[in-house]
């Protein structure tokens, strides 16, 4: 069976997450229906990350087996078609090899968080970003970040149904930058727990209030436990932005 690598780029805002439930809408659910309605079939969309709901992704991956040989442009023509009125959207379908898996073959997962600092409300990035009215300093903020690179227990930016196997992660990016009013987190690992960037940004929050100092975010990193951690930054800033292999 012909093996698809899908790159999928969508609004999580309707959606209760990438993983199918039961009764609730999910990514993964309205990309099987539409495969089946584009070819026939019960397939699984086997993805890269298991986003939460409310978050969003430019640059999801997923897998997925078909019995027929398609052409790559007709598979995202099709699913674009099939795919409507929901807000996603598959960018490209390549042929790869069976032992290609989104999930397991990946070698790092690439985050955006956007902060939109100003004090008026959002009007187009509503439920696109975390509106923050008080003046954050990103410098301080990044500095900061620094602090959580390479390997470490993360307990206190692990979520408490996070079902991973073991705490420690290697961190290998957390930039922290300003453009104009918008303050953007970029992070990439091979691997997150669950939670971890949406409480190392609101941690972060803190750093940028001038409520915490690095020393402080070093200090809740090695305590590892989840009580240090600062307020959970809302799902609707977070983007899965890309996933290298």
């Amino acid at each position: 069976m012909p093996r698809y690598k899908l790159t999928i780029e969508y609004d999580g805002t309707p959606f209760a997450g990438w993983q199918m439930q039961a009764e609730l809408p999910t990514v993964q659910g309205v990309l099987a229906e539409a495969f089946q309605r584009f070819c026939g079939e019960k397939v699984t969309v086997a993805g890269a990350g298991r986003t939460d709901a409310g978050v969003h992704a430019t640059g999801q991956v997923a897998h997925v087996d078909l019995s027929k040989d398609w052409r790559t442009d007709t598979v995202r023509d099709a699913m674009t078609a099939q795919l409507r009125p929901h807000p996603v959207a598959v960018l490209s379908a390549e042929l790869v090899p069976d032992s290609f898996d989104a999930r397991f073959s990946a070698t790092r997962r690439h985050y955006l968080y956007r902060i939109v600092n100003r004090r008026p409300d959002l009007a187009l990035d509503r439920d696109r970003a975390w509106r923050i009215p008080q003046k954050l300093d990103a410098e301080a903020m990044h500095d900061a970040a620094q602090r959580l690179l390479g390997k470490h227990d993360f307990s206190t930016f692990r979520a408490a149904e996070c079902q991973a196997a073991s705490p420690v992660k290697t961190l290998d990016q957390l930039d922290v930058s300003r453009h104009g009013d918008e303050i953007r987190v970029v992070t990439s690992a091979r691997s997150f727990l669950h939670h971890q960037v949406r409480s190392m940004v609101g941690s972060l929050m803190r750093v940028g209030e001038g409520r915490w100092s690095a020393d402080d975010l070093a200090t809740a990193l090695a305590a590892a436990d989840r009580t240090r951690c600062g307020p959970m930054a809302p799902a609707a800033g977070l983007y899965l932005a890309a996933v290298s292999y």
